[in-house]
């Protein structure tokens, strides 16, 4: 049985040339990069080649990338850092359909005593710019708001929100786990602040991202200990996933104009034949330009995602119902709640996020399938449409 992966917004395979540069350094190239002898110390070039490689993906400069565990790591330093900068700006504001890293993070620093405010989305999950302007004030210390969406695709207007952040004398943050090496993003152009990033979802390895911080913001570090990072960071380095990260950033941009073609036209046709074959259902966020290339969330009324989920699985065919990050939550998507969707039309909904390496013989098997099951399911459906 062919295996067909269709889950890339939870996680990516790792490209075997990242595996390739990791592995010297699980073997013979295994020293400490912080410590005196050349053994050790030898190792922070392939640490330092890496942050290169990471910044040229954002439009960086070398000395504004931070090595971190992750994109949970990083937003949380994002936003527990920015409201230590300034004692008289301790307000947070953020969006609606966030990460949870992001949400569950401002509403743990708000029982802390920040100031939170929620920016609502449209029916189609897009930020809704003057209900920002309304949020944001003197006392905001950071705006956070996702570049792309994890479970819609939907891409977030970053560049009109850094402003409305900078009017108000906020830092910008971005969570960009979802956008970096998925679609074109420039910290520049975008006037970006603060950016988070995960290795693992660009084909990289598990457990190492990246936080961007511009040159000229001194934003605490979360964990002291070491002089790692200068000092923003401290630990020691994790240097077999740097260096995956940083390969697997070179891969990302080495790859990415046609990666981008490649995953728009697949998506288009996936969606197209399962409107076609699965009579009643609907993608979420259909405004196509304005969604990462490869994410579609399809709602199959009548039926329970998990369901449908089950039964591909039982066929090597792997997606989801929604974020990784929340299995095992019962509660229905707060991505979608957020958008107005019904919750019966919620219990429904399935993602699918493809790669550079899906194929057209992935979504013809996933369309088959999924016309079948859909089918099936339908006769046996104790809801009405």
């Amino acid at each position: 049985m062919n295996t067909v992966y269709l889950d890339n917004a939870a996680t990516t395979r790792v490209a075997p040339k990242v595996l390739e540069a990791m592995l010297p350094y699980f073997t013979e190239e295994f020293g400490n990069p912080s410590s005196f002898h050349s053994f050790g110390s030898s190792q922070m070039e392939a640490v330092e080649k890496a942050r290169g490689q990471v910044a040229r993906l954002l439009g960086a400069k070398c000395e504004e990338i931070y090595f971190t565990s992750g994109g949970t790591e990083s937003d949380n330093q994002a936003l527990r850092g920015a409201v230590k900068i300034d004692p008289d700006r301790r307000g947070i504001v953020t969006s609606a359909v966030e990460h949870p890293a992001v949400l569950e993070t401002a509403r743990a620093l708000a029982g802390e005593g920040c100031a939170l405010g929620i920016v609502e989305v449209n029916g189609d999950g897009e930020l809704d710019l003057e209900s920002l302007k309304k949020l944001v004030n003197q006392q905001t210390a950071i705006v956070s708001i996702m570049a792309a969406n994890n479970e819609t695709g939907v891409i977030m207007p970053l560049k009109e929100a850094a402003d409305i952040a900078h009017k108000a004398g906020a830092v910008f943050h971005t969570d960009a786990v979802q956008m970096v090496g998925k679609s074109p993003i420039d910290v520049r152009a975008l006037d970006i602040d603060i950016l988070s990033l995960s290795a693992h979802k660009l084909h990289g390895p598990k457990g190492v991202g990246a936080i961007y911080i511009r040159k000229g913001i001194e934003l605490p570090p979360m964990l002291t200990g070491g002089h790692q990072e200068k000092g923003v960071r401290s630990g020691t380095y994790n240097v077999p996933g740097i260096v995956g990260l940083g390969k697997a950033s070179e891969l990302a941009l080495t790859h990415l104009k046609d990666a981008v073609i490649k995953e728009g036209i697949l998506r288009e046709a996936f969606e197209k034949r399962v409107l076609e074959s699965c009579p009643g259902s609907f993608i979420v966020s259909s405004a196509a330009s304005r969604r990462l290339p490869g994410t579609v969330t399809v709602i199959f009324r009548s039926i329970e995602s998990e369901a449908v989920l089950t039964l591909l699985d039982m066929q090597g065919v792997y997606a989801s119902s929604g974020s990784a990050c929340s299995t095992g939550n019962k509660n229905s998507s707060h991505v979608l709640y957020a958008m107005g969707v019904d919750i019966n039309l919620a219990n429904s909904a399935l993602r699918f996020s493809l790669s550079r390496y899906t194929t057209e013989e992935d979504i013809d098997r996933t369309v088959e399938l999924l016309s079948k099951i859909v089918e099936r399911l339908r006769r046996i459906s104790p809801y009405t449409e």
